[in-house]
């Protein structure tokens, strides 16, 4: 179950895919590095999907 995401800003590289795919949970920053726009009670299908997409594993879903 998904219940929330977390990224590690010192792994991701700024591919941006989180962004492409859930817009409504990432952000990039001014060094395109991944922003969390919100952490809690995330789309399970989008959350999974963006996780699996990042190129440097910078991603990875919390919860039970």
């Amino acid at each position: 179950m998904v219940s929330g995401v977390a990224a590690d800003r010192d792994v991701c590289v700024g591919a941006g895919m989180c962004v492409l795919t859930a817009p409504d949970l990432f952000d990039q920053d001014d060094e395109g590095l991944v922003v969390l726009i919100d952490e809690s009670d995330p789309d399970p299908a989008l959350t999974q999907r963006a996780v699996l997409l990042c190129p440097s594993g910078a991603l990875r879903v919390t919860g039970n």
